[in-house]
């Protein structure tokens, strides 16, 4: 449980930099809200996950995996380019180059993903059954959001009185103090020759997917924004008809390929495939029930990720100054949060899922239209505290609620790389909605963004009835 702790604490400090933090720095430099908005869509590259994930499963960091083991050595490496995409962003946080700027927060949120990817696969290994996984799991969003309070809290006090250059470099201290504690893990070594030859190779390979990851980003994007211009997309461009199309697509694929997938043998190249066998697996085990499954997880999590963006540049829009809101998030957030997350990891273990799942949508959604009441009320202490406080209690409660049932989803034969599905495509229609948030703010105000973004998150209970209960197919028997 410590060592979860911990890794939970190394995933959600960087995290909460690259969305909301960065949306209160843009904010503050007075950026378009739209322009705010397109950056939400840095949030997107987790949903992506499962691309990688597999890699993370088959394969070891070279030298590195002798020392420390598959899944630490990954955590080791993300640590590492966490750390160094955060100092750049502190080194750019003047907001004069909005390309490179995106850039250094996708590097930032790649390994921060990465991260969780390796974190995720050894817990699902370790705590199979739902007794097992809600321990785990509180200990984890314990470090989690303990490390968003922890982030905002340092980030906006210090940049509110040094500037954000200090403010990204102080969070990047903070980040890079479990590293040293994660090294101490590492088994003995058999000899101290093949130990430091085995740590020499680590390093040369750090640096080498260090330095790949920013060629295939630096690339891609270079490409994106040259496609984004030609397309004449700029902060004046109505984005949310499109995103609105997009988020159908995946949904309309899965319904055309099910058919074929559930009728496939044990012997079909695409359920042995070492990059696709762990996605066919999915659909294969839960059949045509894989459908409202999956859209039930992508409505659940609408009110969380929607308020991560939005809440900073309301705040501000609200006159709030930046040690405020930091002291409400630092302060306020952790006991919040922790008591939301012991809630719900208990509830998850003692009741019916279907109706921890429920009671998890009915807090977010009261999580999210508590920031109605906040910006309609004059900007005092008492008032953003309380809505942090709601806010972080009903999104911790649910958060825990939802690991635990997506760990049980999982088929413990490609833990990481199913829980990166199921988790990555939970975050796709949120953040693809969340890239346009700036346009719906625009159109509906500030209270209607969060009267919008809780409703949507209660719609999930109306997927429950047919998931409730769902089991896979099992597939000795098949």
């Amino acid at each position: 449980m410590t060592l979860f702790v911990l890794l939970g604490f190394s995933a959600g400090l960087p995290f909460y930099m690259f969305s909301t933090v960065l949306s209160a720095r843009l904010a503050k430099h007075g950026l378009d809200i739209v322009l705010i908005g397109f950056f939400g869509w840095v949030a997107l590259l987790p949903t992506f996950k499962f691309l990688w994930a597999p890699l993370l499963d088959a394969f070891a960091v070279p030298g590195l995996s002798r020392v420390f083991g598959k899944r630490m050595s990954w955590i080791i490496t993300a640590q590492i380019g966490i750390v160094t995409a955060m100092v750049a962003m502190a080194y750019t946080s003047a907001d004069t180059n909005l390309p490179l700027v995106a850039l250094l927060a996708v590097l930032l949120a790649f390994w921060t993903t990465t991260l969780e990817v390796a974190a995720d696969g050894w817990r699902v290994e370790l705590a199979p059954t739902a007794a097992e996984q809600g321990p785990l799991t509180a200990a984890n969003l314990w470090g989690y959001r303990t490390a968003m309070a922890a982030s905002s809290l340092v980030a906006l006090t210090v940049a509110d009185r040094a500037g954000w250059v200090w403010g990204y470099l102080a969070v990047a201290l903070l980040a890079a103090l479990p590293l040293p504690i994660l090294v101490s893990l590492a088994p003995a070594a058999r000899g101290v020759g093949r130990r430091t030859t085995a740590l020499l190779t680590g390093l040369v390979a750090i640096a080498v997917l260090l330095l790949g990851a920013l060629a295939f980003f630096g690339g891609f994007g270079w490409v994106a924004l040259q496609l984004a211009i030609a397309a004449g997309i700029s902060a004046k461009s109505n984005a949310t008809v499109a995103v609105l199309v997009l988020c159908l697509v995946p949904f309309v694929l899965m319904a055309v390929a099910l058919p074929w997938i559930v009728r496939l043998p044990a012997t079909a190249w695409a359920r042995r495939s070492t990059w696709l066998g762990p996605y066919v697996n999915i659909f294969w085990r839960f059949g045509y029930r894989v459908l409202p499954l999956l859209g039930f997880v992508t409505f659940y999590r609408m009110g969380d990720v929607l308020t991560l963006w939005g809440v900073k540049p309301l705040e501000i829009a609200a006159h709030y100054d930046l040690t405020t809101m930091g002291i409400a998030d630092g302060f306020v957030t952790t006991p919040s949060s922790m008591a939301g997350v012991l809630v719900g990891a208990t509830l998850a273990v003692r009741l019916r899922m279907s109706r921890a799942l429920m009671l998890g949508a009915i807090g977010s959604a009261l999580g999210n239209w508590i920031f109605v009441w906040l910006w309609h009320v004059p900007p005092n202490g008492l008032a953003i505290y309380t809505a942090t406080a709601v806010d972080q209690f009903a999104h911790g409660m649910e958060g825990a609620i939802f690991v635990v049932y997506l760990s049980l989803l999982v088929n413990p034969r490609y833990a990481g790389a199913q829980y990166a599905f199921l988790s990555g495509f939970a975050f796709l229609l949120p953040r693809l909605l969340q890239g346009a948030g700036g346009e719906i703010v625009k159109s509906i105000g500030y209270d209607g963004f969060f009267w919008l973004s809780g409703t949507l998150s209660l719609a999930a209970v109306l997927f429950l009835p047919f998931i409730a209960g769902i089991r896979a197919r099992d597939e000795e028997t098949v």
